[in-house]
């Protein structure tokens, strides 16, 4: 059995979820608050491009792609001042409680404006167009996620270890009170963790939707719960983690497909989730916690 199709599928939905899980993992280690919205958003951007330019539009596809980006990019960042920062200060519980309810209010509002209908997605020159990869033919879109991913990856971490910016994201992830009292401007950093994490749901959505086309408002979900999986297999907090746990989770569901399994594809990700955590809680890149008393 020739296994290469569906290693470089696994790696390409693999790359798609690493977007996602990257989002989630970025404010998680800053906030260390599960962003439950994150897959709707992404789901929302979707839709955003529909209706700019799919049946029920008329501009241009390229400037509906930075368009977009950029309301995805102002939506990230309104969720966090709206729904999360007023409860900074409040118990992590309340903050969670909030997620989910964007979370739900995304779903509905979009079940609403598409009559909880399916939309297709437009055609993305370029990432639409069919082409033949190792023997593997696919769209375009499938074979470049990996590489997107593990580029922004790079850039990603290049840009926290090695700018001011970065600097004062590392400060806020390791001591939040510490880090307002030296004068690094947190509402700042938040607010510019959840643009970035908006900017990559932005790109995962043109990446993912191109190949699965129909969209409705349940239609982030499930990238959603994988990408989550992804960011706490690879250790939640870190960056390339993210990224190779999503790899992973994408790999192994191909692989199930591959070996006649394709109906148990979630149930495996959720076991391998399980048999990690067991044997390291904190994930393949997670650093240990010592809490000091």
């Amino acid at each position: 059995m020739n296994i290469m199709p569906y290693v470089i599928r696994g790696l390409a939905t693999g790359g798609q979820f690493a977007l996602v899980a990257i989002g989630y993992t970025m404010v998680y280690g800053i906030l260390k608050l599960i962003n439950f919205a994150h897959g709707d958003m992404f789901m929302v951007s979707g839709i955003m491009l529909i209706y700019m330019a799919g049946s029920t539009g008329a501009m241009p596809i390229f400037a509906s792609i930075i368009i977009m980006v950029i309301l995805t990019v102002i939506l990230g960042y309104l969720i966090e001042k709206c729904a999360y920062a007023p409860l900074r200060t409040a118990p992590r519980m309340s903050s969670m409680i909030s997620a989910i309810g964007v979370s739900y209010l995304l779903q509905n509002l979009v079940s609403y404006i598409t009559g909880g209908l399916s939309k297709q997605y437009p055609e993305i020159p370029g990432l639409s167009t069919s082409v033949r990869f190792l023997g593997v033919k696919d769209k375009l879109s499938v074979f470049v996620s990996p590489v997107v991913a593990i580029v922004l990856m790079v850039v990603l971490v290049l840009v926290i270890n090695h700018t001011k910016f970065g600097m004062s994201m590392r400060a806020v992830s390791k001591d939040f009170e510490t880090s307002q009292l030296m004068g690094i401007k947190i509402n700042r950093v938040i607010s510019i963790t959840f643009a970035i994490g908006a900017f990559l749901a932005a790109v995962g959505s043109l990446l993912y939707f191109s190949k699965n086309t129909g969209i409705n408002h349940l239609a982030g979900s499930t990238p959603g719960i994988k990408a989550f999986i992804a960011a706490v297999v690879g250790g939640i907090g870190s960056i390339p983690g993210a990224v190779v746990g999503a790899l992973i989770i994408g790999l192994v569901e191909s692989l199930a497909k591959a070996f006649g399994l394709a109906d148990f594809s979630d149930v495996i990700s959720f076991a391998l989730l399980i048999i990690i955590l067991v044997f390291k809680p904190t994930g393949i890149f997670g650093e240990k916690v010592i809490d000091k008393v």
